[in-house]
């Protein structure tokens, strides 16, 4: 199946929601403010969305839905063991910030792909 450039843009642009949606739940382990100001629900029902259509879209690649599938599980388990904690294990501490500038490092990447595929249309 082919795909228009208007389906590619579309594709990138949920890879950016969703790794700016992790990375803001990975934000809410150190900072109360960023908790308080976007409800958990809330962000866990874009979270899950946004997964959920991605998935759907990667299934023509199982290889790429599994990575991301398993890049997901982990940052949301890591997530979870920080804000348990309270953020107080160093290591763990070390991890989310290890994956936050990984997360950045992808969002950059992916949002400037995004521009240049809608300056293209």
């Amino acid at each position: 199946m082919a795909t228009t450039a208007k389906e590619q843009t579309e594709i990138t642009a949920a890879l950016v929601r969703l790794y700016v949606f992790l990375a803001q739940y990975l934000d809410r382990c150190f900072d109360e403010a960023a908790r308080k100001s976007y409800p958990d629900a809330e962000l866990q029902a874009h979270l899950t969305e946004t997964r959920r259509q991605l998935m759907d879209i990667l299934s023509v690649n199982p290889v790429v839905k599994k990575k991301l599938g398993e890049e997901c599980d982990r940052i949301l388990a890591l997530g979870a063991t920080c804000l348990k904690s309270g953020g107080a294990d160093p290591k763990t501490r070390e991890a989310v910030h290890a994956e936050r500038t990984i997360l950045k490092s992808k969002t950059l990447a992916l949002s400037d792909l995004v521009a240049v595929f809608r300056a293209l249309d």
